[in-house]
């Protein structure tokens, strides 16, 4: 007769309960991001900006574009917190305006940056007999000096754009468009780097060898491999999308004179720098303080998507 099994072990399996369920991917990457209080600290000024330059102005009383003669050239007080111009307009107005064209040109050029880097990208380290010619082709872009280069596309095609879609709409793209197609080859070249060693790993062989479609291999296991490497882009795209509009501004080529940007108030306030050097100081810190922001957000995005580093 044999012995009965002991019960005790079976209770303390069925006292356990079930397991947890497994974490997500984003679960992981959003607790390795808040242990970076740079990347922290830096999204939540950057979500502040957002809601001041989007939220502010159905809130504050003044409008941009107000001109009121009797109040011009006034400092900071409790009607006008930044001050007033030369025109009287309200300073804080006119900068939560500017912030929204600025932050708007700075997401618009990011994403046609990005689906041009991460289309070049993924064709050349995927496909070997593009690889080359499309390399090339990103190496004598990259090598052209960009300045220059928005000079003179904003010099041929302003008019055209301007009589076309209007005088706003018409730069507002040329903006885009100029900054975007200069702007794509970082994000090309690491997206190439990342689908070149993901080609030869084991679960994409076992995908070709089932048939599965080049179209479907890039969209299906390419794509959401080297997502990681793209959204860090995105957010060092964002603040040099700014700094590049904030400076074609500042030159008097970006957008007309009564239509604030951050690059815009700039380039108006030069001219009273010594009278009134806070008209500097605002824009300026608002430039500073956005492009800062979003750069901690990278580092702490790069941190938090790179496996190697999460966790430790």
């Amino acid at each position: 007769m044999t012995e009965s099994p002991d019960p005790k072990p079976i209770a303390a399996l069925a006292d356990e309960g079930p397991t947890a369920p497994p974490r997500s991917h984003w679960r992981d990457v959003w607790d390795q991001f808040k242990t970076h209080r740079g990347a922290l600290a830096g999204g939540i000024v950057l979500l502040f900006i957002i809601l001041a330059v989007f939220i502010g102005p159905y809130l504050w009383p003044y409008d941009a574009t107000f001109i009121d003669i009797r109040a011009r050239n006034q400092g900071p007080s409790l009607a006008h917190p930044f001050g007033t111009d030369q025109l009287g307009r309200d300073t804080l107005a006119r900068m939560m305006a500017g912030g929204q064209t600025s932050i708007s040109v700075g997401l618009t050029a990011m994403l046609l940056a990005l689906v041009l880097g991460s289309l070049i990208g993924v064709l050349a380290g995927f496909f070997r007999r593009l690889d080359g010619p499309l390399m090339r082709f990103t190496d004598l872009f990259l090598s052209l000096p960009l300045l220059p280069l928005l000079l003179v596309m904003v010099l041929l095609f302003r008019e055209a754009l301007n009589s076309t879609f209007g005088p706003e709409k018409g730069i507002f793209i040329l903006i885009v468009v100029a900054i975007g197609v200069t702007s794509w080859m970082p994000t090309a070249r690491i997206v190439r780097g990342d689908v070149l060693a993901l080609k030869e790993r084991e679960f994409i062989l076992a995908a070709r060898s089932i048939g599965t479609t080049n179209f479907n291999l890039i969209t299906r296991h390419i794509l959401p491999n080297v997502m990681s490497p793209i959204m860090v882009s995105a957010t060092l795209g964002i603040a040099n999308a700014i700094i590049t509009e904030s400076a074609l501004s500042f030159l008097g080529l970006g957008f007309p004179p009564d239509f604030p940007t951050w690059g815009r108030l700039l380039n108006d306030a030069t001219q009273y720098l010594q009278d009134y050097p806070e008209r500097v100081f605002w824009p300026g810190l608002a430039i500073s303080l956005t492009v800062l922001a979003i750069n901690y957000m990278g580092d702490g995005l790069r941190d938090a998507l790179d496996p190697r580093i999460r966790g430790r």
